[in-house]
């Protein structure tokens, strides 16, 4: 992870904003695209010494107050916004705590009564830590099914699984900005963004974009194998118990074409995992 996250943050967000979009004028011709630091600064009602300060690292300690101007000024959303704050070392529930890999006995039953739909456990690096039977099926595919953003960038399952490819990439790289906000010194972090990185050139230049966000509900249009394509809606929920970790639950629309296809590929999968009456006596 870089030094200056938050003035690269700031770097970003300024060059992805043209004048027009926040009401200002253009003059002259422009080196970089996007808004300069002055016009930012204006923007955010702040000096611009100061502002420049912050992009290049010499000022780290914005109050909350420049921030929720700086906020305004880059036109930043909810996740961003939060982003911004935790970079900034102002997120007020103090230091993000080590989110431990462990799924309890309890949440794991939970999953594995979900049999009719896809079920599993993330942490922040978009580990998969626990799955049901159907989730298991689901990603049958990749190998192994470990970690989303490996499984999106660099199996070579994933150009095919997910159908809106492009989408899920920037989605998944969102995710990991928005995970660097809660624990940008992680070992793990970085050495996901360091493998990514060097095993696919998109990804690095979706990293340096710096885009923020957290899970979304939009649809997933995936491609199975075995059942063919498939629809499914999903729903994240925090691990109360266990901040950092998720559970997400995929679902499609009852009697849609997508709902047989997921019934009947937990029909493969149980029958291929089933084991032999006769394995007693092969072993």
């Amino acid at each position: 992870m870089a030094d200056n996250d938050l003035g690269e943050f700031l770097r970003s967000r300024r060059s992805g904003l043209r004048p027009e979009e926040v009401g200002m004028a253009s003059h002259g011709t422009r080196r970089v695209p996007g808004l300069r630091r002055e016009e930012v600064a204006v923007l955010a009602g702040v000096n611009a010494d100061y502002y420049t300060r912050l992009e290049q690292g010499r000022e780290r300690n914005p109050s909350a107050q420049v921030l929720d101007a700086l906020s305004r000024a880059l036109r930043l959303d909810g996740d961003a916004r939060d982003h911004l704050y935790r970079l900034a070392g102002a997120v007020p529930d103090g230091p993000a705590l080590r989110v431990p890999d462990q799924v309890s006995a309890t949440l794991r039953r939970l999953m594995d009564g979900y049999s009719h739909t896809p079920a599993f456990v993330l942490n922040r690096t978009l580990d998969i830590l626990a799955t049901n039977a159907l989730a298991d099926a689901l990603y049958s595919p990749f190998h192994p099914a470990d970690n989303l953003a490996r499984m999106t960038f660099v199996d070579p399952a994933g150009r095919t699984f997910y159908q809106d490819w492009n989408r899920a990439a920037q989605a998944t790289v969102a995710h990991l900005r928005h995970a660097a906000g809660y624990e940008p010194d992680s070992p793990r972090l970085r050495a996901l963004v360091d493998t990514l990185g060097e095993g696919s050139a998109e990804f690095a230049r979706l990293w340096a974009a710096h885009t923020v966000r957290g899970k979304t509900r939009e649809a997933k249009r995936l491609l199975h194998p075995d059942v063919g394509p498939l629809t499914l809606d999903y729903e994240a929920f925090d691990v109360r118990e266990t901040p950092g970790q998720q559970l997400v639950i995929y679902h499609a629309e009852p009697g849609s074409g997508s709902a047989e296809a997921l019934r009947l590929l937990g029909s493969i999968h149980a029958t291929r995992t089933r084991p032999s009456p006769h394995g007693a006596d092969r072993a």
